[in-house]
Parts: C-alpha cells; structure tokens; sequence
C-alpha cells in the first residue's frame, strides 16, 4: 500500500495557464481523500498529476518513498477509474476487467482468480459475459472499478466516477464505493464537484479554488471551521448565508449591526480576536439551519430576532426552505415540517448566534467560527 506526498507541486500549462499552484498534501496510506471544487479549479489537473498523465511543472511527487516525477503511469501502482468509464466497447466484461493483466503476461489461472474475485465483490459475475452496450451506467461504472481493483493497485484515482448516473444510482454508488474502500484498504484519492459526494465519501476533503488548496480537514471541521468564506459558502446545501454587519460594543456586550437590527453575541463566543474589529465592517456568515421561526426559540433569543418577508417557501418532505428577504439581503432558512410561515407572509426569524461566523471584509478570512 502507499502513502502519496505532494511538494509545492505548480501545473502551468502553455500560454501561461496556472492550473494547480505550489499545491502540498499529505495523504496517508489507506486514507480515503477527496478533492472538491468548482470547475476549473486544478482538481483533476492535480489528480492527472498523481496518476502521471500530466507532467509536473514545479515540485516534487512521491508515492509510498519513491519520486515519481519522471515514473511512467504504468509503473506507479495506481489505478485510475474516469467519468466516462473507458470501457472497451468490442470486449466482454470480463475482457475489459482482464485486459491489463493479459497486458502484463499473468498467468491465465491468476486473472481468472483476480477478475472473479473482484466480480463478486462489486455483485457483477452475472454480467461477465456481456459487452458494455447491454449495461447500465451502473452497472458500467462496477465494471471500471473491477477492471481498476484486479490490478490490485496501491492508490485508486478516481476522476468523478458517479457524475454520468441518475440521483438514486449515486446515492447507493456512495455507499458501494465507501464499503469498496474498507474491504480493499487501499488509499483512495477522489475527484468530485459536489460537496455532498465530498461529505459523505471522504475521511479528509481538500477544498480547492482559483488553482490554490483553500483549505484540508474532516468533513465536519470545514463545515464547522471553514478557514474563508469561499469554503464556508461551498461546503454545506443550502449554503451559508453572508450579510454585511458592522461589530459593536455597548454596556450590555458585543453585537453586529445588521441595517437597523442589533444582534448580540453570546458571552462564549466573544473572543480576543474579534475586539479589534469593533466600529469596523465585518462579515456575518450563518447557516440556513441556524435560522429559525418558531416561537420558542425567538422567545428564547430575543436579542437576535429580525423582520423578513418570505419570497418562497419551499417542502422538501423532512423540512422546509424558506427562501427570505431582509432589507435588500436574500436569506435561505432550514426550518421544521411543521413551520406555519408561507409565502408571502411576513414574519419574525431568529438567528442562533451560538453558530455564527464572521469573515473579514477584505480579506475574507475567518475571524470567528
């Protein structure tokens, strides 16, 4: 198995293109890794990188101990499972799943034991027969990951292997690919734009944007501790909100001016940091959840309480979007089934400010998460 460390690793592409820009990450033997970012943000670039398929331009890549800058694909013991599947169309399954052990001359009773092993593992011997016209997209996508898995490979790279399947099929490919992960122990380095394929898959997700790695935690850490406000805004659905607030102080504590509304901050959650950002324009972040209408809590917080109209409410079975406006601001609240607020209605929402963040303005770092 192999641990894969990444050094100051820049990817510039011809007419001065910076797609992955001095890059460093540690992945662990057997860690389940996720990459995740908006299109164009140097994610399969860096992906590319590790599998070999494109040149480093600056830096240093190593897999277990060994450099691999100048190691050709093939000789890195890694796998590599792409969006399109790159099944071949004339073969059979079992062909397509054999075909680079036939490549590497292993004995005929040695692929047969590999390919029906990994066959029974992904549930597909029934389909070994077949060519890949007569499957589904999932069970296609087994297939890449059985022709990927005989190899018996050191590191799986997998480049947004889900994105061509229906919204069910991913749902349970998710669960196939975590089992997948724990049965093999093998380190498995995933590429994927959706933040909720990121939350759910990965031990550790690497947020990227603009070329540059934002920021590397558990998923609950960047949901919790988002280190800017790019990834406090991708890491969640519905994202966090962001409203523009000026920090206070008074007799009675610290609060945010948010148009003509004071919302004080809990004792706990008044920090050092944030003292020298009294009188200055700040950030407020809060997560759609942390938003609520019922009564009982409003009661509870009546220093965070705001008027809203809501534009849009929105049932999505377990709980209901409200789609809000606040002076010229839009608002997203996650609120309760049994919420009573409509659209068009007028109604009064508090803020949690227990799980408030606040961002610098220009810097758009966190000051308080």
């Amino acid at each position: 198995m192999a641990s894969i460390k990444i050094k100051n690793i820049t990817k510039i592409y011809p007419g001065d293109v910076l797609a992955v820009d001095d890059c460093s990450l540690d992945i662990p033997d057997k860690e389940f890794v996720i990459l995740v970012g908006p299109s164009g943000c140097g994610k399969s670039t860096m992906l590319r990188m590790i599998a070999g398929l494109e040149e480093i331009t600056k830096g240093e890549l190593y897999i277990g101990d060994r450099m691999v800058n100048d190691v050709p694909p093939k000789n890195r013991d890694i796998a590599m499972v792409f969006q399109n599947y790159a099944l071949y169309p004339h073969m059979s399954v079992y062909k397509n799943m054999a075909f680079a052990l036939k490549l590497k001359k292993t004995p005929k009773a040695e692929i047969d034991r590999r390919v029906r092993e990994a066959a029974k593992i992904l549930d597909i011997e029934h389909l070994l027969s077949r060519k890949p016209k007569a499957l589904s997209g999932g069970q296609r996508q087994r297939v890449a990951l059985g022709r990927a898995m005989v190899r018996n490979p050191a590191v799986f790279l997998l480049d947004e292997p889900l994105s061509n399947l229906d919204a069910k099929l991913r749902t349970s490919m998710r669960t196939e690919l975590i089992k997948l992960h724990k049965k093999l122990e093998t380190t498995f380095v995933y590429v994927t734009h959706d933040q909720t394929e990121a939350m759910t898959m990965g031990d550790r997700i690497v947020v990227m944007n603009h070329a540059v790695v934002q920021q590397v935690d558990t998923p609950q850490n960047l949901y919790d501790f988002p280190c800017n406000m790019f990834v406090a805004g991708f890491i969640g659905s519905p994202q966090m909100n962001f409203l523009d607030a000026v920090l206070k102080t008074d007799g009675k504590g610290y609060f945010l001016e948010v148009g003509a509304d004071k919302l004080y901050l809990p004792a706990e959650k008044v920090k050092d940091i944030i003292k020298g950002y009294v009188d200055k324009p700040v950030k407020l972040g809060i997560r759609p959840e942390d938003i609520y209408d019922d009564e009982v809590f409003r009661a509870a917080n009546p220093d965070s309480v705001i008027d809203t109209y809501v534009e849009v409410s929105e049932l999505m079975g377990s709980e209901v979007y409200l789609y809000l406006t606040y002076s010229d601001i839009t608002m997203t609240a996650r609120v309760a089934p049994t919420t009573k607020s409509r659209t068009g209605d007028n109604i009064k929402v508090a803020f949690d400010m227990k799980n408030v963040h606040l961002f610098d303005t220009e810097t758009e770092l966190a000051i308080l998460n």
